[in-house]
């Protein structure tokens, strides 16, 4: 068996490239830059008022002359003695080193003088290109677009970014036990919400997602979904990957011309993920149990899924918390341990077991156990990654 930073290795260097397209700034949001973005222009252009007030010369008092707002600058320079009424973002007028506040400025007529706190030079200023400046690095290549890099890049002077298109995702949920509908679901049966979950995952990404199924455990008609999913980037099974009699997936996409990769992952949940390629194409078949599939697309599919679409970034971030109660010893496999994580300190769920949905949906991390790792106390530093759906 791979362990899951070979078998993570693998699958990120099979993921599919996508091909770069030019989106309006807004529209980019959640995708990632595919080359480096330069200022086209200084922020802020000019100096800046960073407060109502007045914008002064010299210690006081002053003579008022006239108003600067943002939009409309005061038109001449200003000496000692003088001052303008100014609002914040507007530019400061030529000679003025600094502003007086509203709330320490006494004003009678065109009369002006300072109560307290006389403010120093350059005091309440924001200075021209203190943010950026035409030509500087503003986001570089990789860099995922949020709202703030959207906000970003428009005042660098970029209306629209250059991203790598989204890719498509078909999604198949496979086996005889699967009821499409949930409130007519029959004894021996199991509502199909693997996909849908896989579906939210990817959704929330940018992806554009295709569901299949749910198709039944005949190696057939795994063939003929698999076909279905020709114009697919990614092409991601629940269900069937195991070694069971009715585990057809390996057989269903041998016939239809993928190679397998790889198949096992010393990882618990989760152990029996497959991966394998056709021509362009890159397929995960995740277990079929609801925890095992999330946790394998959250460590495998979603990684893979932004390196298709340039993230410099890929991999989702350990980060370092206080357990809550003491954890035992690792074994043999790496353990993703369901957990929830009150600001203060983390606990593993009640029930570990990869069905057990209700654990998983109060979950809001993973604790990552290494094989083999040394039993910890309350208190001590565990290592997680923070999820969504908390």
């Amino acid at each position: 068996m791979l362990s899951v930073a070979e078998a993570q290795a693998r699958a990120l260097a099979l993921a599919p490239k996508m091909p770069v397209v030019e989106l309006d700034a807004a529209a980019a949001a959640g995708r990632y830059l595919a080359s480096d973005l330069h200022a086209r222009r200084t922020q802020p252009p000019a100096d800046l008022s960073a407060m109502d007030g007045y914008a002064i010369v010299g210690d006081g008092p002053w003579t008022v002359i006239g108003e600067s707002r943002a939009g409309a600058p005061f038109g001449s320079a200003l000496i000692d003695g003088q001052a303008v009424r100014i609002s914040t973002g507007a530019h400061m007028p030529a000679g003025a080193d600094r502003v007086l506040i509203q709330e320490n400025a006494e004003r009678t007529g065109d009369h002006l003088r300072c109560t307290e706190d006389m403010p120093g030079r350059g005091k309440h200023v924001r200075t021209c290109g203190f943010d950026f400046s035409e030509g500087d690095l503003v986001l570089g290549a990789g860099s995922r677009i949020g709202a703030a890099q959207v906000a970003l890049a428009i005042t660098a002077g970029h209306s629209t970014l250059p991203v790598h298109e989204a890719p498509l995702v078909a999604v198949i949920d496979s086996g005889d036990e699967l009821s499409v509908t949930p409130e007519d679901c029959a004894p021996h049966q199991i509502p199909a919400s693997n996909g849908a979950m896989l579906t939210t995952l990817l959704a929330r990404m940018g992806c554009r997602v295709e569901r299949i199924g749910p198709v039944p455990d005949d190696r057939q008609a795994l063939v003929d979904a698999f076909a279905s999913a020709e114009r697919a980037d990614f092409v991601i099974t629940s269900g069937g990957a195991s070694v069971g009699d009715h585990d057809l997936i390996r057989p269903a996409l041998e016939e239809w011309g993928a190679s397998l990769d790889f198949w096992k992952v010393a990882m618990k949940p989760g152990k029996p993920l497959l991966i394998a390629q056709r021509e362009n194409q890159l397929i995960f078949g995740l277990p079929g149990n609801p925890v095992s599939s999330f946790v394998t697309a959250f460590l495998f599919v979603l990684p893979s899924v932004r390196a298709a679409m340039g993230a410099a970034e890929t991999l989702p971030r350990l980060v370092t918390l206080k357990a809550g109660c003491s954890l035992p010893a690792g074994g043999s496999r790496q353990e993703f341990i369901r957990g929830s994580w009150d600001g203060l300190s983390v606990t593993p769920a009640d029930s570990q077991d990869s069905s057990a949905l209700a654990a998983l949906a109060a979950s809001n991390c993973l604790i990552a156990r290494g094989i083999d790792a040394s039993p910890i106390s309350a208190g001590e530093a565990v290592e997680c990654y923070l999820l969504e759906n908390g």
